[in-house]
């Protein structure tokens, strides 16, 4: 490898180090303050940057969110990929679901609220988040219907209920300080596979009980 390549790289690694390094910040900074009453200048503080340097890396408030988000996908992907290697996808998909939300701390779901709140006002956002929900929709339902053990699975009506859920173990997060997620999202895989084998009640029993 030439010394201009070698060059070339460690700079990309310094810039990928340095953009980790203020989603971190800013992360801390949103938890912290909320989203709408950070400013950029208190971020690239809190990155120990001048306002100049920080612009290079992110143009605005929401340029960051989308940065966490995009962390927050590469992650889950390759937690997705490390679970998968085993072979079993049931237990790769069951594995990132107990792991996720069972490490979600309380500070990253009053995060997710506040971005969640900030979407309803702020059409940036509201775009990312949509976006978001569209991918996670797809995904969830591709992922039931290659799961499915039984013809009456319905992954649509499945991903509806259990979207619901998982925003319910979100929001307890954030607002209770001593709620565990373990054992909801216990509860949660137990309904995920009693839908997967086409057991749960139709989607107008907001219930979310088993069928017998």
């Amino acid at each position: 490898m030439s010394a201009e390549a070698s060059n070339v790289i460690d700079a990309g690694r310094g810039q990928a180090t340095r953009r980790e390094h203020i989603l971190d910040a800013a992360e801390t900074c949103f938890i912290r303050n909320g989203f709408h009453r950070t400013t950029m200048m208190d971020l690239a503080k809190a990155a120990a940057m001048s306002a100049g340097n920080f612009y290079r890396y992110f143009s605005s408030k929401e340029a960051i969110v989308l940065g966490l988000a995009e962390r927050d996908r590469e992650r889950g992907a390759s937690m997705l990929g490390e679970l998968e290697k085993g072979g079993d996808r049931r237990a790769a998909f069951f594995g990132i679901l107990e792991q996720y939300f069972s490490g979600l701390t309380r500070e990253a779901a009053v995060l997710r609220l506040d971005i969640w709140s900030e979407a309803t006002r702020n059409p940036a956002i509201a775009a990312m988040t949509e976006r978001s929900e569209a991918e996670a929709r797809a995904w969830f339902i591709e992922t039931f219907a290659a799961l499915a053990t039984a013809p009456d699975c319905d992954p649509p009506a499945l991903y509806a209920f259990v979207s619901r859920l998982l925003k319910g173990v979100i929001v307890d997060r954030a607002l209770t300080p001593d709620f565990e997620p373990a054992p909801a999202i216990a509860q949660l895989l137990l309904l995920i596979d009693a839908g997967l084998a086409g057991r749960l009640l139709p989607s107008s029993d907001t219930s979310g009980t088993p069928s017998r």
